[in-house]
C-alpha cells in the first residue's frame, strides 16, 4: 500500500533547479565573470584576427569554449559545501595576474597577456570560496593554457629537429614501397618534384593540439586510474608523430601522381584531415588495449553525477 504524504497547509514546495542556477555566491559569480570578460574580451578579439586565425594555432576558441562548458557543467560541484574565502593568497594572486596581464598588454607579450588569465581566474575562485572550489576547478583552469600561443624561441628550438625526424622516416618509407625519393636536409625530391618539409609539417603544433584533445577526453570519460592517464597522454607524443609523417606522405604522393597544382591546392587541407582522422583513431584504439588491462581490475571510470 502507498501513502501519498500531503505537504501542510503554506508549506512550500522546492522547484526543481534551472539548468541556469548559479551557485550559492550568483553576485560574486557573475562579477568575476563580467570582469573576467571586461578584462580578456580585446585579448580574445585580437586572439582571433591573429594567432587564432592561423592553421597551426586554429584550435585556441575550442579550448576557449571547452574550458567554459567544463566550468558551467560543473559550477555545482566547484561551489559544493562551505565557502572558506582565502582572501590573503586570493588578492596576491590577482595582483600577480593583473600584473603578468598589464606588461604582456603594454609590451605585445601575447603568451603572457593570455596566459595571466589563468592566475586570475584561480584567485577569482580562492576569493569566491577558497581552497577548495580551486581543486575542483584545476582541469578547466588549467587547460586554458593551450589556448595561449606557443613562444616563438619554444617553437624555433623544437621544429627544426621535427621537421627533420618527419622528413627522414617519410624518404625511408617511400623509399622502401619503391618511389624514386631522395633528400637532403627537410627538402624531399621524388621524381621531377622537389618538396620542403614546411614548419607546419613538423608537428609539433598538432601535438599540442592533439594533447589537449586527448586530456579533454580523459576528463570527459572520468578514467579513475592515474596510470591510465598518464600512458595515454604520453601516447598522444608518438601518436601525433606518426600521423604527421602520415601526412607529409599523403601529400607527397598526391604531388607524385597528381602533380604539383594538386599538392598544393585541396591536398593540403584534405592532408590535415587525414593527420587528426588518423590521430583519433589511434589514440581511440590504444584506449581500448589500455581498458582491456585496466577495466579487468575494475572500476575504469566514476559515475556522472
Amino acid at each position: 500500500m502507498s501513502v501519498e504524504v500531503t505537504p501542510p497547509s503554506g508549506a512550500v514546495t522546492p522547484l526543481p533547479a534551472s539548468p541556469l542556477t548559479l551557485p550559492g555566491q550568483g553576485w560574486g559569480v557573475v562579477l568575476l565573470l563580467v570582469g573576467f570578460f571586461c578584462l580578456y574580451g580585446p585579448t580574445y578579439a585580437h586572439l582571433a584576427v591573429s594567432t587564432w586565425a592561423t592553421d597551426e594555432q586554429g584550435h585556441g576558441p575550442l579550448i576557449v569554449a571547452a574550458s567554459a562548458w567544463l566550468l558551467w557543467t560543473a559550477r555545482g560541484e566547484i561551489f559544493a559545501g562551505p565557502a572558506r574565502p582565502a582572501l590573503g593568497v586570493g588578492f596576491g594572486l590577482l595582483a600577480f595576474g593583473l600584473l603578468c596581464f598589464m606588461v604582456g598588454r603594454s609590451q605585445s607579450v601575447i603568451e603572457l597577456e593570455a596566459g595571466s588569465q589563468v592566475i586570475v581566474l584561480a584567485s577569482g575562485l580562492l576569493i569566491l570560496h577558497g581552497w577548495g572550489a580551486l581543486k575542483r576547478a584545476w582541469f578547466p583552469i588549467l587547460f586554458l593554457l593551450f589556448s595561449v600561443p606557443l613562444p616563438g624561441a619554444l617553437v624555433q628550438a623544437i621544429t627544426m629537429p621535427l621537421k627533420h625526424a618527419v622528413s627522414v622516416v617519410a624518404e625511408k618509407v617511400l623509399y622502401l614501397a619503391g618511389y624514386p625519393i631522395g633528400r637532403s636536409g627537410v627538402m624531399l625530391v621524388i621524381g621531377p618534384y622537389q618538396l620542403l618539409v614546411a614548419d607546419a609539417c613538423s608537428g609539433l603544433n598538432s601535438l599540442f593540439t592533439l594533447e589537449a584533445l586527448g586530456l579533454l577526453y580523459m576528463k570527459v570519460m572520468r578514467y579513475q586510474s592515474k596510470a591510465r592517464n598518464v600512458l595515454l597522454a604520453v601516447m598522444i607524443v608518438p601518436i601525433s608523430f606518426v600521423s604527421n609523417v602520415a601526412r607529409v606522405l599523403v601529400l607527397v604522393l598526391i604531388t607524385y601522381h597528381l602533380g604539383d597544382e594538386a599538392g598544393q591546392g585541396f591536398a593540403h587541407g584534405f592532408a590535415g584531415m587525414v593527420l587528426f582522422a588518423i590521430a583519433l583513431v589511434l589514440t581511440f584504439l590504444f584506449d581500448r588495449l589500455l581498458a582491456a588491462r585496466f577495466d579487468r581490475d575494475g572500476g575504469a571510470r566514476a559515475e556522472v553525477r
